[in-house]
């Protein structure tokens, strides 16, 4: 299996590679060179089969020889083990034909521990193969941060610096990272929004001659690992209501498109998805894009989703690289442009996008209200992002014979706030979280500049 880059102009590598790397050197993202397909019986008689079994069955062709089969199955074993739900991502339903999808069971509360917690795993077993040592840099909106430090804290082979953007997370997911005590963990609260904080990510793999010889590493989403992982629990939840012999639909709640992105893939690879609605919040380009083609990245806004307030959704140049036929060098005058100033996808390329996904922005109060209702008519909390989710679902539903599963990404305690506006009780900590606001905090806070990002990383980085 080998991987190319968005943009054309990277060398093709292969999955270990692509794991190390994160980002293609010219600024691109690795994609697979051709997808692995899988027949409806092929799917089907994977039904019965444990989380951990179904996600080797789906994972292993993407890693080609790089990692022997016994090794990312003990890998994948460890990682859903970790799980505080024996069905690891179960499903909940809310109506007839309505479900949620519990992505919430692992360590840190949210739907980024499946990818995560297997991406740590897998970086260290690559890295202590090759007697090499990594620096991984990621941006956080709020849940990827404390799923990455949870997964590398334990690494011999890995420092970790988080960037998160300063008093624009929720108190428990700020505490979440930042209270993690690890000789290899750095968090990096930036004065200004996470837009900056990803774009720092990205201009430091781009030119990292400030780490004097060192390697950079990601986490974000950016690194293929991480959407490959995020594909299984699609497939699980579809043969949980049925599948693959009647298709299934998706809500899901995204900033950064990769969640989603990983369900579009999953139905390339043959699951048979009836539609995907892309849900967000009032920082809206992607339902922008997709309903009237305004690919402008607009005005970053503080909501009551924190984890959904980005304006520049890396994974959507995946996407697009599709649309526009795998052409790098159309991406890249198309991102290039995307930097400074308003664009439109071609007529034909947008018609392509509005064919695979529906969408809907939802507004904080709206967001309440569905926690209300939803509380109401069922007993079931929502968080707000999962709120969204439901919000786009009912509102974007073609056919109500067609199970709708929309994806819980994270678990309402870690946002108490639109809870408390929806007018109901703050849930309470989990129990290996009680002590949560008691724990001593380790955070640097940093001004919006690049060198002084950079310059902190090089400082504190182990050299072996």
């Amino acid at each position: 299996m080998n991987y190319i880059s968005t943009r054309g102009q990277a060398p093709k590598l292969n999955f270990a590679e692509v794991l190390l790397a994160g980002m293609a050197n010219d600024g691109g993202l690795y994609v697979p060179e051709q997808l692995p397909t899988f027949s409806r019986d092929e799917i089907a008689s994977w039904a019965g089969l444990s989380y951990a079994e179904l996600a080797f069955k789906v994972i292993r062709p993407f890693i080609g020889d790089c990692i022997s089969e016994a090794d990312l199955k003990r890998m994948i074993d460890e990682t859903y083990a970790g799980f505080n739900h024996s069905a690891v991502a179960p499903l909940k339903e809310l109506g007839t034909n309505e479900w949620v999808l519990e992505l919430f069971h692992g360590p840190t509360l949210a739907f980024k521990d499946f990818a995560l917690q297997l991406l740590g795993r897998l970086m260290d077993h690559v890295l202590a193969e090759r007697g090499e040592r990594l620096v991984i840099m990621g941006a956080t909106s709020g849940d990827t941060g404390s799923a990455a430090i949870e997964g590398c804290r334990h690494s011999e082979h890995l420092d970790i610096f988080i960037l998160h953007p300063y008093n624009r997370v929720s108190e428990v997911q700020r505490r979440q990272m930042t209270t993690i005590k690890a000789d290899n963990v750095f968090n990096i609260a930036l004065e200004g929004n996470f837009d900056d904080c990803q774009e720092m990510v990205k201009d430091s793999f781009a030119d990292q001659s400030f780490l004097g010889g060192l390697k950079l590493g990601a986490v974000n989403s950016i690194n293929w690992a991480r959407i490959m992982s995020q594909i299984v629990y699609y497939f699980s939840a579809a043969l949980a209501v049925g599948g693959p012999h009647r298709p299934v639909s998706f809500s899901v709640p995204t900033g950064n498109f990769g969640d989603i992105f990983a369900g579009y893939l999953a139905k390339q690879m043959g699951l048979p998805i009836e539609q995907l609605v892309v849900a967000t919040n009032r920082n809206d380009i992607l339902h922008r894009v997709i309903s009237g083609n305004d690919m402008s990245k607009g005005t970053l806004e503080h909501t009551l989703s924190p984890s959904m307030d980005i304006m520049v959704s890396s994974n959507f140049e995946r996407l697009l690289f599709d649309v526009y036929d795998r052409d790098g060098a159309a991406i890249a005058d198309l991102m290039r442009r995307f930097k400074t100033e308003s664009v439109q996808l071609d007529g034909a390329r947008w018609d392509k996008v509005r064919e695979l996904f529906d969408s809907l922005a939802v507004d904080d109060e709206t967001t309440c209200q569905v926690i209300r209702d939803v509380h109401a008519e069922t007993g079931y909390l929502l968080d707000p992002h999962t709120a969204i989710g439901v919000q786009a679902a009912r509102e974007c539903w073609r056919d109500k014979a067609v199970p709708m599963i929309t994806l819980a990404t994270a678990h309402p305690v870690k946002f108490p706030e639109p809870v408390i506006k929806a007018g109901l009780e703050a849930p309470q900590l989990p129990a290996h979280m009680a002590d949560l606001f008691e724990r001593e905090e380790r955070m640097q806070v940093l001004p919006n500049a690049l060198s002084e990002v950079q310059s902190y990383i090089a400082t504190n980085a182990h050299r072996g």
